[in-house]
């Protein structure tokens, strides 16, 4: 019993999903309501490189400048709304996860 119980441990914790975002240390704005819409933000802009990622998730180059383009725009006070279409007008609808 002591076994079976120490196998479903170890199955449950490697078939367990980790959310692992790759938001680097060194991104992260020090306001967190501002860091907050970043990564709202973030959550909805595809990577291009990955596709079927936001760059939230992604560790590709062009997520991470991305990322800091989001970062760079709130800290110069865009809304999230013109934020987002700065970024589309730079690399169009299919950059969101769930185009307008």
């Amino acid at each position: 019993m002591r076994l079976l119980s120490r196998l479903l441990i170890v199955l449950f914790v490697l078939f367990t999903p980790v959310s692992a975002f790759a938001v680097n240390p060194d991104e992260v704005l020090a306001d967190p309501a501002l860091e907050a819409r970043a990564r709202a933000l973030s959550a909805e802009l595809r990577c291009m490189v990955c596709q079927n990622q936001s760059i939230d998730d992604s560790n590709a180059d062009l997520a991470k400048d991305l990322r800091l383009l989001v970062r760079d725009r709130i800290s110069d006070g865009d809304s999230d709304e013109a934020v987002l279409t700065y970024i589309v007008s730079r690399y169009g609808e299919f950059v969101l996860l769930k185009p307008r």
